[in-house]
């Protein structure tokens, strides 16, 4: 495929030239996983990038200690990249290695690849500042560094206190199998911790007098249960006991806790699950004669696709250098395709159409372009639907992992600092760049993006799911 030109700026080779600063950036965040609203190193990586590659840098944005935001120009037109930076717990593992094989027992890692979004998106960020540098377009690039996807929602967050109420546009992506557009909606949710406080006592000469802690989340859950078969089909219950009370079976517990994650395709059919949720709660405390007090966790809206971006994402997908991997790479990726279970690999292939299968042979990474599919649901949540609502957005996903590797899983964090995942990243740089680029060239795309977007949402107004009150 060519290489494409902009008014005489080759993306493909700024970012190969500049490729080591990324895979540093990428690594360094690989090298130290922390959770959501605890990445206080990564920031502090990207904040140090940012101030390298001549943007204006924000903190402390939306009382979020680790946002973090640069800016270049002072055009009237706002393009914004979304990074990530944050990791999942326990998913310790060593890179390189093709097997489960923990750097810290029980450690954070970066099992979604969050290492790799936030430099790619940096990256592609640098990319579109340099075009503006050079051509002198009336845009302002923003990279944002946000924090807590996996857990807390950040963006939701960010939203609610207006960050992006003046961006045209946000580009984003994910790693993951395949290469591709993601032409998709997701689900709304809802995180909430229920806890409930009871009276202890001796379980075996005084168990009139307790009133178990633990009794009432074991009764939620049974509840809840119960409840799934009763709420729509396209809707999911996930939960955790995150407290059990203690591990002496000889004292009533006294105290327990028990989250629930509440998805649905749109945000009112979350809310009302949730109310149905609570009436559980009551009807568990009341069983037990406990009480309880809900904490908020986090909470994301639907995603809203964009057409328009989807189109120009793909048509540069077409014309981009295809990425290319090494024997060395397909190597690897063999070892750790073997390590899947037979499930996983019977789905490696199923995002390619039968030419694509036979061309790709016995090899565990994809080089191949998806073509754009219909719009799709993605039975996942992720808090970049909330800018979505505000702002067209547009998404892509690149082969950063072996075929077959479920996100949140060791195999994944295990390619995250090899030159299979830097390759996909750079890839994805290029893919974001050019998108940007191609709309700076051809700024009627942004109007039609926003016409799309209030096409689609018609007379529906954003409102957050995040609890009125409620500051981080």
């Amino acid at each position: 495929m060519s290489t494409a030109h902009y008014n005489s700026f080759n993306i493909t080779d700024f970012i190969q030239a500049k490729k080591d600063t990324f895979i540093t950036i990428s690594d360094k965040i690989w090298g130290k996983p922390e959770l959501h609203f605890e990445e206080k190193y990564a920031a502090s990586v990207m904040e140090e990038a940012m101030l390298a590659e001549g943007f204006a840098v924000e903190k402390n944005i939306a009382n979020l200690e680790t946002v973090v935001m640069g800016s270049f120009g002072n055009g009237p037109t706002v393009i914004a990249f979304l990074g990530e930076y944050d990791a999942l717990p326990f998913l310790s593992q060593k890179g390189g290695i093709a097997e489960q094989s923990p750097i810290k027992e029980n450690g954070n890692g970066h099992g979604c690849g969050h290492n790799l979004l936030g430099a790619g998106a940096f990256a592609a960020a640098v990319a579109a500042k340099e075009y503006v540098k050079k051509t002198n377009a009336p845009f302002t690039i923003r990279f944002y560094g946000c924090p807590a996807e996996e857990n807390g929602s950040g963006k939701a967050h960010m939203v609610k206190h207006g960050v992006f109420d003046d961006v045209n546009m946000a580009i984003t992506w994910h790693p993951m199998t395949n290469n591709t557009t993601m032409n998709l909606k997701s689900l709304a949710n809802y995180a909430v911790t229920f806890k409930f406080t009871g009276k202890s006592s001796h379980a075996a000469a005084a168990p009139h007098l307790g009133r178990s802690a633990l009794d009432a989340v074991e009764l939620m859950n049974v509840g809840v249960n119960y409840l799934r078969e009763h709420i729509i089909q396209e809707a999911r219950i996930h939960y955790a006991v995150t407290h059990s009370g203690g591990t002496s079976p000889n004292v009533v517990q006294p105290y327990a806790e028990v989250s629930y994650l509440i998805r649905a395709p749109k945000k009112q059919q979350v809310v009302d699950i949730y109310k149905r949720v609570q009436k559980v709660a009551q009807g568990a405390a009341l069983m037990t004669e406990t009480s309880f007090e809900e904490q908020f966790e986090g909470a994301a809206s639907d995603l809203i696709p964009n057409a328009t971006l989807a189109n120009v994402m793909q048509k540069e997908f077409e014309r981009a250098p295809s990425l290319q991997f090494s024997e060395e790479d397909y190597a690897f990726a063999e070892r750790i395709f073997q390590s899947l279970d037979e499930e996983s690999k019977a789905a490696a292939y199923m995002y390619m159409n039968a030419e694509q299968v036979r061309s790709i042979g016995d090899k565990r990474l994809s080089e191949h372009v998806t073509p754009l599919f219909p719009e799709m649901v993605m039975y996942g949540s992720t808090d970049v639907a909330d800018v979505s609502w505000l702002t067209p957005t547009v998404q892509c996903a690149t082969a950063c992992w072996v075929l077959g590797t479920p996100p949140h899983t060791w195999q994944a964090v295990a390619v995250g600092n090899t030159s299979i995942g830097h390759k996909g990243m750079l890839y994805a740089a290029e893919i974001m760049a050019r998108t940007a680029i191609s709309c700076m060239e051809n700024p009627l795309i942004i109007e039609e993006a926003k016409q799309e977007l209030q096409n689609r949402l018609k007379d529906e107004e954003y409102f957050t799911l995040i609890p009125e009150n409620y500051n981080r």
